[in-house]
């Protein structure tokens, strides 16, 4: 496999026109416009980019959080890289952008949860000297649309 020839950048407000090029792989879902726009529009959100050829290849976000009873902290939500650029480091040099803004913006910690199941995952952070957590948390979500009171 040849390596993949691609700049990261950090997307600010502004830069929403950036998302309309992206490999299907790379999120979830389609970008939405609107949505790509609030977010980027929010300081606390961060998203950094991958792109080869005018087109995202791969991303990382996070959302930099403050709580009463702990100094300024980073959330690593998600990562995505295409199918296509996988294993050349690509993951973690996206995830690296995100720590190193979320130390410029005084940042004490960050973290990321993924499934036990999700070996690439799991190896990223690991191989970025990420210190899993021994007791494995257990998460519980709740589907707010369409629910009735």
């Amino acid at each position: 496999m040849s390596p993949v020839n691609y700049e990261v950048r950090l997307l600010r407000s502004g830069d929403e026109s950036t998302l309309e090029r992206v490999e299907p792989d790379v999120f979830d879902n389609p970008v939405q416009p609107d949505l790509a726009a609030r977010y980027l529009a929010d300081p606390n959100n961060l998203l950094a980019v991958a792109i080869r050829d005018g087109e995202v290849v791969g991303m990382a976000s996070g959302l930099m959080y403050l709580h009463p009873d702990k100094p300024l902290q980073l959330f690593v939500n998600e990562v995505g890289v295409a199918a296509s650029c996988r294993g050349q480091g690509m993951g973690k040099r996206l995830v690296q952008a995100l720590l190193e803004q979320a130390r410029i913006r005084g940042c004490t910690e960050a973290w990321v949860a993924t499934e036990l199941a999700n070996a690439p995952a799991r190896a990223l952070y690991a191989a970025m000297k990420g210190a899993e957590d021994a007791d494995h948390a257990v998460i519980y979500t709740w589907r707010l649309a369409g629910l009735g009171s």
